[in-house]
């Protein structure tokens, strides 16, 4: 009798216990699943981007919402679409010598600059980014401001599949028209307009230099006030066009006749 019942509650407990293993496997199963189908369907959304041109970015809706729940009723978004062949080639060329001189070579990541970056930081000075111009299509596009783990993976993740599915130039001309120049001014064509009354087609080198340097902060540097350390940032990224070559650095992502200056 006691036999009996030392092996019941032996197959019972071993019941839950393969009861509590089905239900770890179901719930892993549903969330391997889940992340299955948010991996397909970003690469779905990126490939469709390669044609579709986004008439709109998570950060640029981000800071729409941020607007309207401070009760902000003046914002508005200045942001118009406009093909490469429609940019100077000198806007272009003004980006890269500015944010991101490897973009026609690497594959999403520039490794060296990350590196220098570590280093410069081991030796006492402010951690500067390094992210790439895709990285940074990455993140404008689909992504949200921050450094959370979980947003840097899934930047990696899109900075892969954009790499993969799009060509150099596409990758620029996105970048081009949805990164930010100031509040509530999101691509060249809306920057060229307000800050300088001209087409993206017309800007001059200075322009574009000084459009590229207020970048890294567009709430803080300004185009239409620029301080001493704008200035001085423009200078050294005309020096930084020239040593380049101008636009005929682009010669590797965009057709030929696309680099006249």
């Amino acid at each position: 009798m006691a036999r009996a019942q030392r092996n019941g509650a032996e197959h019972n407990g071993s019941g839950r216990r393969r009861a509590r293993r089905g239900l770890g496997y179901r719930i892993g199963r549903a969330l391997g699943l889940a992340l299955v189908g948010v991996v397909l369907l970003l690469a779905a959304s990126v490939l469709a981007l390669r044609w579709i041109n986004p008439p709109t970015s998570a950060f640029m809706l981000s800071a729409r919402l941020q607007a309207m729940f401070s009760g902000e009723r003046g914002y508005r978004t200045e942001y118009q679409w406009v093909s490469l062949e429609q940019i100077s080639p000198q806007a272009a060329i003004a980006v890269i010598a500015s944010e991101d001189q490897q973009f026609p070579f690497h594959a999403g990541f520039d490794f060296k600059s990350i590196r220098e970056a570590v280093r410069a930081h081991e030796r006492g000075r402010k951690l500067r980014g390094a992210s790439t111009i895709t990285q940074q299509v990455a993140k404008n596009l689909f992504l949200w401001s921050g450094r959370s783990l979980a947003r840097k993976g899934l930047e990696a993740m899109l900075t892969i599949m954009i790499e993969s599915l799009w060509p150099k130039e596409r990758i620029l001309e996105v970048y081009l028209n949805i990164v930010q120049f100031g509040r509530g001014i999101y691509g060249v064509e809306a920057a060229a307009r307000h800050f300088f009354h001209e087409s993206a087609a017309r800007l001059t080198r200075q322009q574009s230099a000084l459009l590229a340097v207020v970048l890294p902060n567009p709430l803080r540097l300004r185009v239409d006030a620029p301080s001493s350390y704008v200035l001085a940032q423009r200078d050294w990224t005309l020096k930084q066009m020239a040593d380049l070559g101008g636009p005929a650095y682009l010669r590797d992502i965009e057709p030929p006749q696309r680099l006249a200056p």
